[in-house]
């Protein structure tokens, strides 16, 4: 009831503010029908069988948000942006204890660059953005945003079992919050930097998150990386870098990424994961396109058996207007080691598949 108020509140506020300065309300509403064996609903491991259900966000994640700007003269603007994901299948919140899960930041920018402090993405996801060969599709399935971007390193017996940097969760970085972020452009190249604030009485280190990212963009091709520690609560560090390029040929389009990261979680303990992709897409005409992607995952932890998996990506979308787009969507995964693990004691399938038909609108 109170977020519905609030939510009431806020678009009430945004129609009288629209006639003063440019606020926009935007989102994404993605659902589809998809089709499993050997995956739960939550595309986790699952033991052998079939399984169907409506699913949100398969190509783009739902979302809803506001953003807006205002001219402050002599090319400087006050920005805002504020975005929480959707369950568009429950109509519910993707963070029950979150309205803005996603952004919530206010900033400046000006010729010098950007400047904004709030609840911002990592500078690992930042630098994915032109490089990740899904073009950062199926965000909740998708291995550069889960392992190399930091979204979900819950799963499996290599689970870091602690939140690094202050994003309010265990097991995901993606996102942090108390986020000072600087965003500069010369010429061809884009640099960024970041810190987080980890707000602990007495050890400014803890819990905080630094980093920078660089990127170099041309017409036809691009190479995009970072580098990003993050520290626990304890102290203890997460180090992790991504490094990817593109290239355009007319209507072809090649991407790949490597990234890495190195987790320390405990005395003379730790987890090693590391990521490799690479895709294709091509353009059919004015409004098809396909997209074919695959990654490696390979994970190590002390004490324990290697593990990780192998996933493969086809997608068929088809512009049926500026803001609906309907799409086909296959994926295979093969689980290594014990990454399969098991439910209820019974080993879970070694292999995954899934199928979507979907509808993505914009508005």
């Amino acid at each position: 009831m109170r977020q519905s108020c609030i939510l009431a509140a806020l678009l009430v506020s945004s129609g009288a503010c629209l006639a003063q300065s440019s606020v926009e309300l935007y989102g994404i509403a993605d659902l589809g029908l998809r089709a499993t064996s050997g995956l739960s609903a939550k595309n986790t491991p699952a033991t052998p069988g079939t399984a169907t259900a409506v699913s949100s966000g398969v190509d783009n994640t739902s979302r809803w948000g506001f953003k807006g700007q205002e001219s402050l003269g002599g090319g400087w603007k006050a920005l805002f942006r504020l975005e929480g994901g959707i369950n568009a299948d429950t109509g519910t919140s993707a963070k029950s204890d979150r309205m803005f899960d996603r952004l919530a930041w206010a900033g400046l920018d000006s010729p010098y660059g950007t400047l904004a402090l709030g609840r911002q993405t990592n500078l690992l996801s930042d630098a994915l953005i032109p490089v990740d060969p899904l073009g950062k599709r199926d965000a909740s399935f998708n291995p550069n945003i889960n392992i190399a971007g930091l979204s979900n390193t819950a799963f499996g017996t290599h689970a870091f079992g602690r939140q690094y940097g202050p994003s309010g969760y265990a097991d995901n970085f993606y996102r942090l919050d108390n986020t000072v972020k600087y965003t500069g452009n010369l010429g061809p190249w884009q640099a960024r930097a970041a810190y987080s604030f980890g707000e602990v009485p007495g050890d400014a280190a803890a819990s905080s998150s630094h980093g920078v990212a660089l990127a170099y963009q041309r017409p036809d091709w691009t190479v995009s990386g970072a580098t990003t520690q993050f520290r626990s609560r304890e102290g203890m560090p997460l180090d992790a870098w991504t490094i990817g390029a593109a290239l355009k040929q007319g209507a072809w389009q090649f991407k790949a990424n490597a990234a890495r990261n190195v987790a320390v979680t405990g005395t003379d303990k730790s987890v090693h994961q590391r990521v490799l992709s690479a895709g294709l897409s091509r353009a059919l005409g004015q409004s098809l396109l396909v997209t074919t992607a695959w990654y490696a995952v390979r994970r190590e932890a002390t004490g324990l058996p290697d593990d990780g998996f192998d996933r493969g990506f086809l997608f068929v979308e088809e512009t049926l207007a500026p803001r609906t787009t309907a799409y086909l969507e296959a994926d295979y995964t093969v689980w290594r080691g014990d990454a399969a693990g098991l439910t209820a004691s019974r080993p879970n399938d070694r292999h995954g598949t899934g199928l979507t038909l979907g509808l993505m609108q914009k508005f």
